[in-house]
């Protein structure tokens, strides 16, 4: 007599159910236990974006650009003596006030690609969350604070 697919067995469904939770029962939890263990991110993950401010020009590109405005710039022209003796003086634009209000950023990351002269970095930094949402604007010190963990680019492709 063959085998007849149609016959089941009785209370199949909790007994799958009853397997899946006896496996998972002895397995490790995937959980981190947060302020104990750090997690690790991933490399170049998005966690909060640090400046540069010797690279930083001015240019503002990157507070027109933003889909929020949460990006305020403040700078002035200076003069810079020549580079040559004979040469003409030439005007620099100097950074006042780089911030970023944080309570506003929704890190779509558009600030950082559209900076022509890679002023700004993604740092993986996680840990800046505060208990007052006005300190949530960070201004250029503490921008400039997290361009230390900004890790190396990818090797380039020979």
């Amino acid at each position: 007599m063959a085998y007849d697919k149609s016959i089941t067995f009785p209370f199949a469904g909790i007994w799958k159910g009853m397997w899946a939770t006896l496996k998972a029962l002895f397995r490790k939890p995937p959980t981190v236990f947060y302020p104990e263990v750090k997690e690790v991110p991933a490399p170049r993950a998005r966690g909060v974006i640090s400046l540069d401010t010797d690279a930083c020009t001015v240019c503002m590109l990157c507070a027109r650009e933003c889909p929020d405005w949460c990006i305020y710039i403040e700078g002035h022209k200076e003069e810079v003596p020549p580079s040559k003796p004979g040469g003409r003086p030439r005007s620099r634009a100097k950074l006042d006030r780089f911030d970023i209000d944080f309570a506003l950023c929704m890190y779509c990351g558009i600030c950082v690609e559209v900076c022509p002269f890679d002023a700004l970095f993604w740092s993986p930094e996680y840990e800046y969350s505060e208990y007052a949402i006005s300190k949530m604007l960070h201004p250029k010190e503490r921008l400039t604070e997290w361009l230390r963990t900004v890790p190396e680019p990818p090797a380039l492709e020979s």
